[in-house]
């Protein structure tokens, strides 16, 4: 859980870095790569995590700006890049300008429960990392190079 804002910020800059570096490891054409026919795919794995900052925002009181359809999965590789980019950045923005560290421990309603604002935005982190985690998997699989986003990977050691 987040007890200051500029942890959160700082946190979140970080994540934001290593998450661009997935999602520019993408191509066009392999955005349909799945694990297994029917799984989750690359270009699905991309747009959830542009677009669902969205959603963590709203709980914690925050209201970005976009008009992103979380349900219209983009066949450019870019347009999720750019997408992502511009969601991560507002809602770095808005939570510097927007919350106080005071905040952070209030409890609003989200899944199903009462939660502090911390703990929302330390899943919605969670969250981005379980995904980005799974995208690495599948650029691994479509034989796209894999970023060094938490230490080297196999292409850094060669």
């Amino acid at each position: 859980m987040y007890r200051t804002v500029s942890d959160f910020v700082a946190d979140w800059s970080q994540a934001l870095e290593g998450t661009t570096m997935v999602f520019e490891a993408m191509t066009d054409e392999q955005l349909d790569q799945a694990i297994v026919e029917g799984h989750s795919s690359l270009g699905w794995l991309g747009w959830h995590l542009a677009t669902s900052p969205v959603f963590f925002a709203s709980v914690v009181g925050i209201k970005l700006e976009t008009n992103a359809n979380p349900e219209k999965v983009p066949n450019q590789a870019s347009q999720i890049v750019d997408t992502y980019k511009q969601v991560a950045n507002e809602l770095k923005e808005k939570v510097e300008q927007e919350l106080t560290d005071e905040q952070l421990e209030e409890k609003v309603e989200g899944f199903g429960t009462q939660l502090p604002r911390g703990a929302v935005l330390r899943t919605l982190i969670d969250h981005q990392t379980h995904h980005r985690g799974q995208m690495t998997v599948l650029l691994r699989q479509a034989g796209l190079p894999v970023p060094g986003v938490m230490g080297p990977t196999k292409e850094d050691q060669q």
